[in-house]
């Protein structure tokens, strides 16, 4: 490419007062940068800290305690489940749980009994909210799961517990589901 401009031939002034402007101008432009993207990137570094630490408290396996519903009148039931959670080191997760008397019941039934949950994906987090989210990929007790995302509100209590919880459009917990981690 050829250079057209009539100042071609003429060297850039970077004499006295253009430089001291450049210089002026430049300097605390990079003072900003310099002090500013350290405390951008620690903020960023904790915020990720965190999150990893969240992620390692998170893996394991988990058997079910308890699985609580909680009525719109303040009657809180206890929905006699039995179940396992896992969640791995790669973001991954898995739940399973049913009624304890599923057996008996399907025992007593000359038809096919079906009840309780079941479904694997992927797991992030929104950690601002308490929120864990399950990426449902797939379920073969609920058909309509897979590609939905099963919000859970979740607590680590000082027992090592995991807490679960389910919240309704109004924001009221509607069920919570306590798991105990299974020691290897």
């Amino acid at each position: 490419m050829t250079n057209t401009s009539p100042d071609r031939d003429v060297a850039p002034d970077f004499s006295g007062e253009l430089l001291m402007k450049t210089r002026n101008l430049l300097l605390p432009m990079a003072m900003v940068f310099a002090i500013g993207a350290p405390a951008c990137t620690t903020a960023q570094d904790a915020a990720m800290g965190d999150l990893e630490a969240v992620k390692e408290q998170f893996v394991g396996h988990y058997e079910l305690v308890i699985y609580e519903s909680f009525r719109p009148d303040g009657e809180v039931v206890d929905m006699n489940y039995v179940g396992r959670i896992m969640y791995d080191g790669h973001d991954n997760m898995s739940a399973i749980g049913m009624p304890k008397d599923l057996p008996a019941r399907a025992r007593e039934s000359s038809e096919r009994v079906q009840a309780g949950f079941a479904y694997w994906g992927k797991v992030s987090f929104d950690l601002p909210n308490g929120i864990v989210i399950h990426h449902v990929e797939g379920s073969p007790t609920r058909g309509s799961w897979p590609g939905v995302d099963n919000i859970r509100y979740f607590e680590f209590t000082d027992e090592g517990l995991l807490k679960l919880s389910l919240k309704n459009a109004e924001g009221q917990t509607t069920g919570t589901l306590t798991w105990r981690k299974i020691e290897s």
